[in-house]
C-alpha cells in the first residue's frame, strides 16, 4: 500500500501543459496548502466504511478509522480498527492532504481484488480520469452544526472503457469527492460507488480534529 500511495503521489507530475485545460478539477482534488492551518499537535480523523457484495471479508477488513498526525513537516497516515492500527505512509505536509491519495489507491486495490483486473490498468484509468474535465457541483453541507459551502467533483473513470463488460459491475464506478475550505484538511467526504452487480461502496468521511 505504501509503495502504491507513492505512485499516486507522482500524479502531481501530470499537472504540466497538457493538464492546463482541466486545472480547475485537478486543483480542487489536489489542492495545496490544505494542512497549513492544522496545528502540529492536532489529529485529523476520518471514518472509513466499506460494503462489498462480492468480497464481504475485505469490506470488514477495511472498515475502521484513518488518522492523520504530524511530525515536524510530515503527515502520517494510520488505519485503526478494534484497537489495532497499521501505518499507511508518511508524506510532506506542505503538498496537501494525502487522504486523497489513500482514497484512490484503496479503491484501485478493492476493484482489482474483487473484479480480478490488473491494478496497473485500473490505476492508469483513474489517473487519466483525474486529468480530464469532470463534473463539479457547488452546494452546502452541515459541518459541526454549521452550514458551509462545498464543491463536489464526480469522476467516472470507466464510463467509456472498452473492457467495461469484464469489470463485474465496476465499469459503473463513480468517484465523488466533496471539499470545503471550512473543513480542516479540505476533504469532507470521499466516496466510491459501483452499484448493481458489484454492490460496492467505500466512504471516507471527516469526523473531526482533535
Amino acid at each position: 500500500m505504501r509503495k502504491s500511495l507513492m505512485v499516486l503521489a507522482a500524479l502531481a507530475c501530470l499537472a504540466g501543459p497538457a493538464a492546463a485545460a482541466v486545472s480547475e478539477t485537478y486543483d480542487l482534488l489536489f489542492r495545496e496548502g490544505t494542512l497549513d492551518e492544522i496545528g502540529a499537535d492536532e489529529v485529523l480523523r476520518y471514518s472509513r466504511a466499506v460494503s462489498n457484495a462480492a468480497n464481504p471479508e475485505a469490506a470488514a477488513r477495511d472498515t475502521g478509522t484513518v488518522e492523520i498526525s504530524f511530525d515536524a513537516a510530515m503527515a502520517n497516515l494510520r488505519f485503526e480498527q478494534d484497537g489495532r492500527h497499521r501505518g499507511l505512509g508518511t508524506f510532506p505536509a506542505s503538498v496537501g492532504n494525502p487522504m486523497i491519495m489513500y482514497f484512490y489507491e484503496s479503491v484501485v486495490r478493492d476493484m482489482a481484488e474483487t473484479a480480478g483486473g490488473s491494478p496497473f490498468y485500473i490505476r492508469n484509468r483513474v489517473k487519466e480520469a483525474l486529468t480530464r474535465p469532470a463534473e463539479v457541483v457547488s452546494g452546502e453541507a452541515e459541518v459541526n452544526g454549521e452550514t458551509v459551502p462545498v464543491q463536489t467533483v464526480t469522476l467516472r473513470p470507466f464510463e467509456s472503457d472498452p473492457n467495461r463488460a469484464r469489470m463485474r459491475g465496476f465499469g459503473d464506478l463513480e468517484l465523488r469527492v466533496t471539499m470545503s475550505g471550512k473543513v480542516p484538511g479540505w476533504y469532507l467526504s470521499l466516496v466510491a460507488e459501483a452499484p448493481g452487480e458489484a454492490g460496492y461502496l467505500s466512504e471516507l468521511r471527516f469526523e473531526g480534529a482533535q
